[in-house]
């Protein structure tokens, strides 16, 4: 089975001015066929999602007529904005909001779906839904809308901003990306209000941004992030966060909005694998956004000099939202709108400096979590997660059930580069089930094309294994498959093995399910609602790669050794005791120091091509 949403990387489409316009070409034409004669434009089969979507599409007919004069569009524009003022425009609360700060103010909202009381929940980003695509109807529609209707634009963006900042609590469901798209209305809208409201709305676009956003960021990774629904990073929502940090610089020229992008955008990088996979979010662990990213991965790509482009969208969604029949929905159009707007072009080339959280070279990627412990190993094309064994998850040693992967001190880093090599040395202070602390060295290194996963650690008791991941997708083509195998060597005996028991507790690879579906199953809350990472942490066992220790290490050491991706006999010797280890290769020698490293604590790695 493919996975459903991770497809190709968003910057394989055309973004150049003539596909944009033909892309609105396509859209117009969708449009004028759908018009009903009342002006609406919303896609037949739309249910929830649905009080902006016809003003989206208004938006971008606006903007076809801006750029090619098409005389069809103004009365299509005209009728359709009649529509939405009339029929999408509400001023009486809904029924069973729950975060309302004033109740009757008769202030204009959108609502999610049209049915009074029916799902509320989502009136909130619904609105800043509507106002983003009314500012854009307002800047495209020049020359088209009469008086009349530009003043009951300008009236109706100005309610919305209201509603939003002053009749209900603002970003009441924690989501990073709504609350950064009100802001962008807000300094939008600013500039078509007279002075002093103009003063007033830029003003309080910039509090809320700084007291409301930016002061509750969360750490992940060493980077302040804006919080999404609960957690600092969302697969789905984090691009689209960056997004709306791009469109509010480009329109501000506030310095704190390309600062916090390009932390956000370097976040995105090193969690990203080359192949521009991901999993992992508090709201959907593997739903990626599309054309909604576009703008944000562009920009801040350029800024940081990053290859972002390389992550995986859904490219059914690579223009604009569609239906299942694929036809175009008016949902995010702002975003749309933007990216056509903004010149700026794609960086391909993948940034040069090491990364704490990263290492990466050709083909090859590791992306690690907060721990320093791999979330994702990319090799040969092929993802590997962190496997789990008795409810602990990642790499690392396991004695007798018990995972040597949570540190308990300071983790180290060490990074080098040698002509055709890359490598990472992670030193982790860990304590076990006997109480003896131990230090686990991991050293990770690459020529490009396969990786080599070198740990060491102080004698352990019984008969340890090293949990060496679980095998879960690889590229296919422009797609991504599910998988349960991965090629893998080992100096010592390798066994995939597959959880005994039965149960969603317990993730068999050569199932259909994907991690996500898993991971909902075991969240508390329902889907959609709840946190696929907090459920998949309650995960008690998954297929595993698990390695023995390597013959001819030291008497003092235990050492594994395996290697992710194509190459031929794999046989590595060793030398040294556990202050001054030698690890020698067919493509290396590499020689790892003390533990408690150099006179300045710092981990001591040279590396030798053979």
């Amino acid at each position: 089975m493919h996975l459903p949403y991770q497809r190709g990387p968003l910057h394989d489409l055309p973004d150049d001015p003539a596909a944009y316009d033909a892309v609105l070409g396509a859209v117009a034409e969708e449009a004028l066929a759908r018009l009903a004669p009342e002006g609406n434009l919303e896609h037949p089969a739309a249910g929830d999602d649905i009080g902006d979507t016809s003003l989206g599409i208004t938006s971008l007919l606006a903007l076809a007529w801006q750029r090619t004069k098409d005389p069809r569009l103004p009365e299509a524009v005209r009728r359709s904005l009649a529509f939405h003022l009339r029929e999408r425009v509400h001023t009486e609360d809904n029924p069973g909001y729950p975060n309302l700060r004033r109740r009757n103010s008769g202030e204009p909202y959108a609502r999610y779906v049209l049915k009074a009381g029916a799902h509320p929940l989502g009136d909130w980003p619904s609105t800043v839904w509507a106002l983003l695509q009314t500012l854009n109807v307002l800047d495209a529609g020049d020359g088209i809308l009469d008086a009349e209707q530009h003043r009951e634009l300008v009236e109706l963006a100005h309610g919305y901003w209201r509603w939003l900042t002053e009749v209900t609590f603002f970003n009441p469901q924690e989501a990073g990306n709504q609350a950064i798209g009100c802001v962008v209305g807000g300094l939008t809208l600013a500039r078509q209000l007279p002075a002093p409201d103009a003063a007033s709305v830029r003003a309080c676009a910039m509090r809320l941004y700084l007291e409301e956003i930016r002061a509750r960021r969360v750490r992940d990774r060493g980077a302040l992030l804006p919080p999404e629904h609960g957690g600092a990073y969302d697969n789905n929502y984090g691009p689209i966060s960056l997004s709306f940090l791009a469109q509010a610089h480009r329109i501000s020229g506030e310095d704190v909005f390309a600062e916090d992008g390009e932390v956000l955008a370097r976040y995105i990088d090193a969690r990203l694998t080359v192949g521009g996979f991901d999993v992992g979010g508090p709201r959907y662990s593997e739903q990626h956004c599309g054309f909604e990213a576009v703008l944000g991965l562009r920009y801040f790509g350029r800024r940081v000099g990053a290859d972002l482009g390389r992550y995986r969208g859904d490219t059914r969604w690579g223009r604009h939202a569609v239906h299942r029949d694929g036809g175009v929905d008016g949902h995010f159009a702002f975003m749309l709108v933007w990216q056509i707007q903004d010149g700026t072009r794609w960086h391909r080339l993948p940034s040069k400096d090491p990364v704490r959280h990263q290492l990466r070279a050709g083909r090859v990627s590791v992306a690690f979590d907060d721990r320093m412990t791999p979330a994702l190993v990319e090799a040969a094309g092929t993802y590997c997660l962190p496997a789990a064994v008795h409810r602990q998850h990642g790499f690392g040693p396991v004695v007798d059930g018990f995972l040597y992967c949570r540190p308990l001190g300071e983790v180290r880093v060490r990074d080098l580069r040698t002509g055709p090599l890359t490598g990472k040395l992670v030193t982790k202070p860990v304590v076990g089930r006997d109480h003896v602390l131990r230090h686990v060295r991991s050293l990770y290194v690459t020529d490009g094309t396969g990786l080599w996963l070198t740990v060491a650690v102080e004698r352990l008791p019984g008969s340890p294994y090293l949990l060496a991941g679980l095998p879960y997708a690889v590229d296919d083509g422009e797609r991504v498959r599910r998988t349960a195998e991965a090629e893998v060597m080992s100096a010592a005996a390798l066994r995939l093995t597959h959880p005994r028991a039965d149960g969603v507790d317990h993730f068999d690879a050569r199932s259909d399910s994907t991690q996500e579906q898993a991971a909902f199953a075991l969240a508390a809350d329902p889907r959609v609602y709840g946190n696929p990472d907090e459920g998949w942490r309650h995960l008690v066992s998954s297929t595993a790669l698990e390695a023995d220790p390597a013959p001819g290490a030291p008497d003092d050491l235990h050492v594994f050794a395996v290697r992710y991706g194509p190459g031929g006999p794999y046989a590595p010797t060793f030398a040294g005791t556990s202050a001054q280890l030698t690890v020698r290769t067919q493509a290396f020698t590499a020689r790892i120091g003390d533990p408690a490293g150099d006179a300045h604590g710092e981990p001591e790695l040279e590396i030798s091509p053979r």
